[in-house]
């Protein structure tokens, strides 16, 4: 008896010890990992979105109206002017991307230059000169990041959890090996659910910090309203099938979360109701 539980205590202690060797040995490539990807984010993020997008740069003789909008605002702030772009889309959407003055853009569909007066569409240019002078591309990588560490390290967790399973196959013990992944995908859920939930809160905020910069900066709180109805009736943007490149836009380019997630008081969604700012801005 004496022999068998010894015998047990041993494969139980094989299994934590494969598991957590496993583990250790593959924290260097994880964090190496989280690194390259911090970099490519960083450095390469204009690339990134302007592919994503199917964005154009626009030339000052193509766009001399939204040229000369987005001047007399950058006058007015005393900001640097941001490159400009175009997406040849009909719908109404709008962005605001880069992370220091050599890549600053405003990127802007067709259809919201096409379809907004004058005064609707310098308050969208005010919206996305508010990310700009806040920053909110360069938090949203951080944030992107971070969740991609969380990720990253709950995927190590279980295949290495897997691989403890794999070598001690041959022990008949197997509740250490289920522990193992249990945990993990404990560890991973409540890890990934609480970064990815601190990211979409941090983008609904800067949406409605956003809002208030461009009311501070047009003082039309209401051109901006108007122009939010207009573009929730037709936001979606084609070329655009990536999260956290939509999580850019004045309003999400496709569809939400519906079902159960979307019952969840908005907690999974990337943009603030679009009815409640428009509310908000009206009460301005």
């Amino acid at each position: 008896m004496d022999g068998t539980m010894a015998e047990e205590a041993a494969a139980e202690g094989s299994l934590w010890y494969h598991a957590n060797s496993a583990f250790l040995q593959s924290v260097p490539y994880a964090f190496g990992g989280v690194l390259i990807w911090f970099v490519i984010a960083y450095f390469f993020n204009t690339l990134i979105i302007k592919a994503s997008t199917g964005a154009k740069s626009l030339e000052r003789k193509d766009g001399k109206r939204v040229y000369n909008l987005v001047e007399n605002l950058c006058m007015s702030q005393g900001m640097k002017m941001p490159k400009i772009n175009i997406i040849y889309d009909d719908s109404l959407n709008a962005f605001a991307s880069g992370i220091n003055e050599r890549t600053y853009t405003v990127t802007l569909s067709q259809g919201i230059i096409e379809k907004l007066d004058d005064e609707e569409l310098q308050a969208v240019i005010a919206h996305e000169l508010s990310h700009i002078r806040n920053h909110d591309v360069r938090l949203l990588i951080v944030s992107i990041v971070f969740v991609g560490v969380f990720s990253m390290v709950a995927q190590i967790a279980f295949r290495s959890a897997l691989s403890s399973g794999y070598s001690s196959r041959k022990s008949e013990n197997k509740g250490g090996m289920i522990i193992v992944l249990l945990l993990a995908a404990v560890v991973a859920a409540i890890g990934y659910l609480l970064a990815t939930l601190m990211r979409f809160a941090i983008s609904r905020k800067r949406e409605y910090l956003a809002d208030a910069g461009s009311a501070e900066m047009t003082k039309n709180p209401r051109a901006l309203a108007s122009a939010l109805r207009k573009i929730s009736a037709d936001p979606d943007i084609e070329a655009v099938t990536r999260e956290d490149v939509a999580q850019l836009f004045i309003q999400h380019p496709g569809e939400q979360s519906a079902g159960f997630i979307g019952k969840l008081g908005g907690l999974f969604a990337t943009h603030p109701p679009i009815e409640e700012r428009i509310r908000i801005l009206e009460q301005f």
